[in-house]
Order: C-alpha cells, then sequence, then structure tokens
C-alpha cells in the first residue's frame, strides 16, 4: 500500500514528463524539398493544402514573366521576417520611384516545404535536374520571392537589400564550439532542482538557393550574372545604334567627299576595287 502511494506521482511526473517530450514545437521539424516523381506523382490535396498547392503554382507560372528567387530561412520571428520585407520593398521603391505602384514591388512568401515540392515537380516549364541543383537537398524552411517583370536594376537592388537586411553568420571559432559541447555534457548547479529555462537567442540566417526566370533554373551563380544584365531600354538602343551604324559611316563619307573631293574619293575607290581583282589599273 505505501509502495504504491510512492509510485503514484513519480509515475504521473513520468506521464508528464514523456507527454511534453513527445509533443515538440513544429518549428524544430526540417524537411526538405523532395522533387520524386513517384512518390508524389498520384497525389491529391485537400481544403488548406489544396489552397497552398494552388497559391504556389500561380507562382512558379509568374516566373515566366519575372525572376521567382528561391530562399532558405532559418530563426526568423514575425517581427524580423516583417522587417524583411519592408527592406525590400524601400530598396525597391528607390529603383521603381516613391509612386510605384504596390503591384510592381516584389512579394515575399513563406512556403510549405511538401506542397511546395509537389507544384514545382508538377510545374512544366522546369528541368528536374536543374531544379536538383538549386533546391541541393537543403533541408528546414523556404520562402520564395516573386519579381513580377524582368528588371535586372530592381533585381541587383533586392538581392543587395536582403544582403544587407541579413548579414551572413559568422562561422563559429573552435572555442564556441568547445564551450557549447561542454555546456551540454556538464552537470547542473543545483542537482535535483528544476533548471531554469533559457530563451534563445535567435539570429537569422537568410540563403539564396536560386531563381527560375523564363523555364530555366539559375544558381546563385548564375543570378548575379542576370542581375548585372542591362534594361530592356538599355539593350533596344545599343540595337538601334549597331543598325544605324552602317548608314551613318556610309553619310560621313559622303560628307568628306564633297564638293572638289568627289572625284578624288570615287577616283580611290576604283583603284582600290581594280587592285583587288588583280588587274593593272586604267589611266
Amino acid at each position: 500500500m505505501l509502495l504504491s502511494r510512492c509510485q503514484g506521482p513519480t509515475t504521473a511526473v513520468v506521464r508528464s514528463a514523456t507527454a511534453t517530450t513527445s509533443r515538440l514545437p513544429s518549428s524544430t521539424r526540417a524537411y526538405a524539398i523532395s522533387l520524386n516523381e513517384s512518390w508524389f506523382s498520384n497525389r491529391v490535396f485537400k481544403d488548406k493544402k489544396a489552397y497552398q498547392f494552388s497559391w504556389y503554382t500561380r507562382l512558379l507560372e509568374s516566373s515566366r514573366t519575372g525572376p521567382l528567387i528561391v530562399l532558405h530561412h532559418d530563426e526568423f520571428s514575425a517581427e524580423r521576417l516583417k522587417q524583411l520585407r519592408n527592406d525590400i520593398a524601400a530598396a525597391a521603391k528607390k529603383v521603381k520611384g516613391p509612386s510605384a505602384d504596390t503591384a510592381a514591388l516584389p512579394t515575399l512568401t513563406v512556403v510549405r516545404s511538401s506542397v511546395f515540392g509537389v507544384a514545382l515537380r508538377r510545374f512544366p516549364d522546369t528541368n528536374g535536374a536543374d531544379l536538383e541543383s538549386v533546391i541541393n537537398k537543403q533541408r528546414g524552411s523556404f520562402a520564395v520571392l516573386q519579381i513580377p517583370s524582368m528588371d535586372p536594376p530592381l533585381l541587383n537592388a533586392v538581392l543587395r537589400a536582403m544582403d544587407r537586411s541579413v548579414p551572413p553568420k559568422p562561422p563559429k571559432t573552435p572555442e564556441e564550439i568547445k564551450a557549447e559541447e561542454a555546456a551540454k555534457t556538464a552537470d547542473p548547479e543545483q542537482p535535483g532542482r528544476r533548471m531554469k529555462r533559457v530563451r534563445p537567442i535567435r539570429t537569422p540566417e537568410l540563403k539564396v538557393m536560386g531563381a527560375i526566370i523564363e523555364g530555366r533554373a539559375f544558381v546563385p551563380a548564375g543570378l548575379q550574372e542576370v542581375a548585372k544584365l542591362p534594361t530592356l531600354e538599355t539593350l533596344r538602343a545599343q540595337i538601334v545604334g549597331l543598325l544605324s551604324a552602317p548608314a551613318s559611316q556610309i553619310a560621313a563619307v559622303l560628307a568628306q567627299a564633297s564638293g572638289g573631293q568627289l572625284a578624288r574619293t570615287l577616283e580611290g575607290l576604283k583603284k582600290g576595287l581594280e587592285e583587288q581583282e588583280g588587274a593593272p589599273p586604267s589611266e
């Protein structure tokens, strides 16, 4: 009887600890975007996941007109994510102008990796091998940044804004790694008492995995090259300059050959043609 009374509270504590351990928060789970065709070939979504699948499909279809950047993020709070969106919008307004329409600004969307993987696999415009190089079997949380139009200066400004907003985390030193391992294996300061829970300090991380542009997948190095391209107006001006160059050269020659120089110019042209054909120059 006494033994059963002693075991009762202990059993309750053990059950409570087991239940607490089994209910881990969803933020600790880390999934990778899977592009396995056999697993997702016949999968059908319902309710909320069906809405997400339709939403992600529309995002992928927008890559036909503008870049869709795939991002991997970690340790982001809601406030920090809001700040990142504001930094991206501020950088876009510097390029587009303060009175730019909201529809012309980039949009950052946090995606569900399992559903986004299905939408990515079923998107017909991209090659599976290229997508594998972009995803690179990375586990964790993903987001996509939608840029409405193909504007290299805007793309370059957005990439630089993300680097400034979330700078790369420096690698841990051997001393820091050793201190963390020692803290994990150290004995508690007060044995028998419940350790005080310490809220960890979140250091957000953001990594550009690649982009999908007009049905092609680009790794980060290729995305940087696309961001350095000139604008469409500049390319059109260069093409017009190339097409008008021969006509302007002919006009310059005729302008120099005006008046008494015209006969000498034509005579020199005649002698040059005769020398190329190998015939003796005529008097």
